[in-house]
């Protein structure tokens, strides 16, 4: 375990970094294998994002569809959109499920309905989502090269100095936040409440983005470090719910959003609320090469 903290902390001789113990860092492997089987799960064996258009759009692998899967059956059936509802009706030849059972038609719930539908055809899944206006099909192939040959992630080296007591000053319930998203739209969700720390002597502020605070707290924030060693659009920090009027901050454990690992996620970006003038130089990084390479 020793080895373990040494190689974490490789190139910080010198600096002031907060060493962790031994318990620490073998909690954060834990939280970090978790991220990687979750990234393998649910994002990197996406296969496509699929924007449909009112009334029919046919749907298989071969060319002349409306919608083009990159594999499975030539011709697999049809979504019907109307309004932001889809039905999907599917020819014999799919043998499609949904939960086990095998179905000729359905009514598709979204990703924004308490329980989406996911339709299973061979090795593909696939289910409707709802952003803004646009109401679409994410596609996911189970048998996915990309979740195969994955790599794995890369941090800075652990500082606890980034592991911080937040103060929760909870909304009055009036204010809205305006979050972008990576398509270019804008949410305006209602402010839940704010944390304010303290770090390198300066007090900061960050607004929380979940719907729920006695669930936990979800931050997109942006800070200097995206010129050069984090994602441009920000990084996600999960926290436990507020104690107390308390919260605990580890940025450590910020974290990439999906669409740094697949073109179909539809993340949101840092509000201006959340773009930080001070560095945050630990947690995920984003290797620019890599991304642009692939």
């Amino acid at each position: 375990m020793i080895c373990l903290v040494s190689n974490l902390l490789a190139g910080a001789a010198g600096s002031s970094l907060a060493p962790p113990d031994a318990a620490y860092v073998k909690s954060f492997e834990r939280w970090k294998a978790k991220r990687i089987e979750s990234l393998k799960q649910n994002w990197l064996p996406l296969a496509g994002l699929f924007w449909l258009k009112p009334g029919v759009n046919s749907f298989g692998s071969a060319p002349d569809n409306t919608v083009v899967f990159p594999k499975g059956p030539v011709h697999a059936g049809e979504f019907d959109l109307k309004g932001n509802q889809v039905t999907v009706k599917l020819l014999p030849q799919a043998h499609a499920t949904i939960a086990g059972k095998p179905i000729a038609a359905a009514k598709l719930e979204p990703d924004t309905a308490e329980h989406e539908t996911v339709v299973e055809m061979q090795s593909l899944r696939f289910h409707v989502i709802v952003r803004g206006t646009r109401v679409g099909v994410r596609l996911k192939d189970i048998d996915s090269t990309a979740a195969r040959n994955f790599r794995g992630l890369t941090f800075f080296p652990l500082d606890l100095n980034y592991r911080v007591i937040a103060r929760w000053e909870p909304s009055d319930g009036n204010k809205t936040v305006d979050i972008p998203n990576i398509l270019g739209d804008v949410t305006h969700q209602r402010l839940t409440g704010t944390v304010v720390f303290q770090l390198n002597g300066q007090e900061l502020r960050l607004s929380d983005l979940n719907d729920d605070p006695s669930k936990g707290l979800f931050i997109v924030f942006n800070d200097p470090t995206s010129k050069t060693d984090t994602y441009p659009g920000g990084r996600f920090l999960d926290t436990d719910p507020p104690v107390n009027g308390t919260v605990v901050l580890d940025f450590n454990r910020a974290y990439n959003p999906p669409c740094v690992v697949t073109p179909y996620a539809t993340c949101p970006l840092a509000p201006k609320e959340n773009r930080l003038s001070m560095p945050i130089p630990v947690g995920e990084k984003f290797d620019r090469a890599a991304h642009n390479h692939d």
